[in-house]
């Protein structure tokens, strides 16, 4: 019986042959969101609610980024938005949103991108994984955020450094909303109680250019409930390899209930201020007790 301790480690995955791959899915899939975009696009259905839209060309979009990672990548599991979860046998997991900002996709509004990054760990559980490599990439701007774990990020090849952050009166905020009507009613409470202690909120409609922008100094701070591994996992790496933070609140991992992300101490104060204001907390249920 061999001693586990005398067992040689796993060998450590290639960060830059998987921030390569990233990369390379991600543009190939902004090709065709761009390119065979139907000019009579429409909602192929909904998910959580009426306002939460899938369009043909986000389930496209999947296939073809599961068909690159498969291909290249055998042994991996692949999670994305709209097909699920398929397990792998490497530790690794391919986390993907084909569209994120699928109603700005929608709208021909050109703030959306191709996230693509892969994890060690089990992406269905919360704070148990963490991102290797990831690629956010905008194609109808071209600008396109990497980064690899130990590497750096990237925007277009340039180096991003997160430089000292304000203080929260002079924080620029970026959040986005859920889609549920009891959801929403909560979060405007908090922005509400919120956008007197900031300089400013901005609700721009893509997390994961969201996350970017604060990572590249255009937003100084970000909070959102609702996200998922999909919508986090590139670009959480992003501004963790800027300099950066990405936390919940309550000593929890970002996640569902909540994510904040920008410099420290900032985001401290602003986690903080969102505990207090029971953020993370249930929803409000409508008038009459009606639910969605």
């Amino acid at each position: 019986m061999t001693d586990a301790s005398s067992r040689p480690a796993p060998a450590l995955p290639d960060v830059h042959a998987l921030l390569a791959l990233c990369e390379h899915a991600a543009r190939r899939a902004g090709v065709v969101t761009v390119a065979d975009r139907p000019r009579d696009l429409s909602v192929a259905s909904t998910k959580s609610s009426p306002t939460d839209v899938v369009t043909e060309m986000d389930r496209r979009t999947e296939t073809l980024l599961r068909e690159i990672l498969s291909a290249a990548r055998p042994q991996d599991g692949l999670l994305g938005e709209e097909q699920g979860h398929e397990t792998g046998s490497s530790g690794l997991t391919w986390v993907f949103d084909p569209i994120d900002g699928t109603v700005n996709y929608l709208y021909d509004i050109g703030v959306y991108a191709v996230s693509v990054a892969v994890v060690e760990g089990d992406p269905a559980v919360e704070g148990g994984w963490r991102p290797v490599a990831g690629c956010v990439h905008n194609p109808v701007t071209g600008a396109t955020w990497t980064a690899g774990r130990g590497i750096g990020a990237f925007l277009d090849g340039r180096r991003l450094t997160m430089g000292e952050p304000p203080a929260l009166d002079r924080a620029l905020t970026g959040t986005g909303f859920g889609y549920f009507t009891g959801r929403r009613r909560t979060q405007a409470r908090v922005v509400a109680d919120l956008l007197p202690r900031v300089r400013d909120i901005r609700r721009i409609g893509c997390a994961a250019i969201d996350l970017c922008m604060v990572a590249t100094g255009r937003l100084d701070v970000y909070f959102e409930r609702g996200l998922h591994a999909w919508d986090l996992a590139a670009a959480l790496l992003v501004v963790e390899e800027a300099g950066g933070v990405v936390r919940g609140i309550g000593g929890k991992p970002p996640a569902e209930a909540m994510v904040v992300a920008g410099a420290r101490p900032l985001v401290d104060v602003l986690a903080a201020a969102l505990e207090e204001l029971d953020a993370d907390g249930d929803d409000e249920p409508a008038p009459g007790g009606a639910q969605d």
